[in-house]
């Protein structure tokens, strides 16, 4: 496996504790992206990694566990005498001390002094008082102003009131600048391509605006259900979990004007901008903007599969909305006028990410009777997932003696393009916070911006009176959805 390009940037011995080690976060994402990192020779040799947790595991015992974690990590061996462990009680004062006399210990025989990085992988009900007791035992200061580092996992906050109490809360023992607030889409290569499709092609910023623009689609669907996420999702829903994090930060990127720079602030600040421009609906207006529903039996590969009342840890007459389409507006002076469609769901008939940007059609057709009927559009397609790779739908004439014009599409594919392998999302922005670039992480504005945007849609879904569609598992959603847009002569553009 070739990991040409990765360019190794210096990292200083740090010391990596993980708040949170025998959770399920631990052993399927973040110990596997160490353990990647590792093999790609990108941690310095001065690295130590402390498991903190309530579990009496030991040290042995999570050694165990990352040995597991790492499926197929066969230079484990040489690197498994820098785990440690911690047992302690996350509210308890005395598991700080401990942790602050283990560090000291392990910087002074591994060299690993120079900077520390906390990941919370905990519930986020934990996040404030952790790094209240941090802050109360001295560990969210270390050395220079900046290498006492913090990760914090989504949710965000429930709410606008929420986050802001979350941000104040760590703002107590951390400055903004130490707080790296992590979401995974935006370690994927496709989202952080956006930023280079934008800004280094010329060609694309004439056309990238409402006067060529006809409309913006967004959609993230998912085939899977709730699984064992039950209690979970009964608390989260689709809103929350995926349009209020993932989806507007896609938005923010697609839509922010340059930044004047690369560097984190610079771009934070377009993406705040963007946000602050989105139209807040009313409570009333959500009604006609904001489609809800909720996936119930159907058929998913051939394979029947039960409805989300139906999956473990739900409420037989839940409300909980597993898909969500709504309809944005963007006030500034690009975006002014063009719908902006964002939908959301799990059950749906594929697994795909992706952004559409239709483009407005030609003023004038000369073409006689019949020969455009298979013209559409023209549009741009940026596949995030499963497949990466950007696509530009265009008219062309099709072989033969008749003059017929139909919509092809023109494909860049990540996969065929370069030989490169590309990084997990949590290898990526693991890494950049131990390097202490906050680029892809988001600030603390963002979040509540983001907040403010999908509050009026919480306070009307909690009406019992609020529509809630049902769909069938292995569609496209309810039908509902799709009157979201023919009322303004558009239509979802499905695969």
């Amino acid at each position: 496996m070739s990991y040409q390009g990765h360019r190794k940037r210096r990292i200083e011995g740090t010391t990596l504790v993980i708040f949170g080690a025998s959770g399920d976060l631990t052993s399927r994402k973040i110990i596997p992206a160490i353990a990647s990192l590792w093999d790609q020779d990108q941690l310095p040799e001065e690295f130590s990694v402390i498991g903190v947790a309530r579990s009496p595991l030991g040290t042995d015992g999570f050694r165990n566990l990352v040995m597991n974690s790492a499926g197929g990590w066969e230079t484990v061996g040489n690197y498994i005498e820098n785990f440690h462990y911690l047992q302690g009680d996350y509210k308890s004062i005395s598991t700080y001390q401990s942790l602050s006399k283990l560090l000291d210990t392990i910087e002074q025989s591994h060299q690993t002094g120079r900077s520390r990085l906390y990941y919370l992988a905990t519930i986020p009900d934990l996040f404030g008082l952790i790094s209240d007791l941090l802050g109360e035992s001295g560990l969210s200061r270390h050395g220079d102003s900046n290498s006492a580092r913090i990760i914090i996992e989504k949710p965000f906050g429930d709410d606008t009131l929420s986050a802001q109490k979350l941000n104040s809360d760590m703002h107590r023992s951390f400055s903004e600048d130490q707080i790296y607030r992590i979401d995974h889409y935006l370690g994927k290569e496709t989202v952080q391509n956006l930023l280079a499709l934008r800004f280094s092609n010329a060609i694309f910023e004439p056309v990238w605006n409402r006067n060529y623009v006809d409309n913006i689609q967004i959609t993230v669907a998912e085939q899977i259900g709730v699984g064992h996420r039950g209690n979970f999702y009964e608390h989260a829903g689709a809103l929350k979990d995926i349009i209020q994090n993932h989806m507007l930060q896609i938005l923010s990127l697609i839509l922010m004007e340059a930044p004047a720079t690369m560097a984190a602030d610079s771009i934070q600040n377009e993406k705040v901008k963007v946000l602050s421009s989105v139209e807040i609906p009313s409570i009333p207006e959500v009604v006609s903007r904001v489609v809800r529903g909720q996936y119930v039996d159907g058929v998913i590969n051939s394979d029947e599969v039960r409805g989300y009342r139906g999956e473990q840890n739900v409420s037989p007459d839940s409300k909980t909305e597993t898909f969500v389409a709504m309809r944005l507006a963007v006030d500034n002076w690009r975006w002014a006028g063009v719908p902006v469609f964002i939908r959301t769901g799990k059950r749906m008939a594929k697994r795909e990410t992706q952004v559409v940007m239709e483009f407005n059609r030609a003023p004038h057709l000369p073409f006689t009777g019949n020969s455009a009927r298979q013209l559409g559009p023209n549009r741009m397609i940026l596949r995030i997932q499963p497949e990466e790779e950007i696509k530009l739908v265009f008219g062309a004439k099709v072989p033969g003696q008749d003059y017929n014009i139909r919509s092809v599409a023109m494909d860049f594919s990540y996969a065929n393009t370069f030989r490169e392998v590309s990084w997990d999302a949590y290898e990526r922005l693991i890494l950049d916070a131990l390097l202490g670039d906050r680029t892809l992480f988001l600030r603390a504005d963002e979040v509540t911006k983001a907040w403010e945007i999908v509050e009026p849609v919480q306070r009307a879904f909690a009406d019992p009176d609020f529509p809630l569609f049902p769909y069938a598992s292995g569609t496209y959603g309810p039908k509902e959805a799709s009157k979201l847009l023919q009322g303004s002569g558009h239509y979802w553009h499905n695969g």
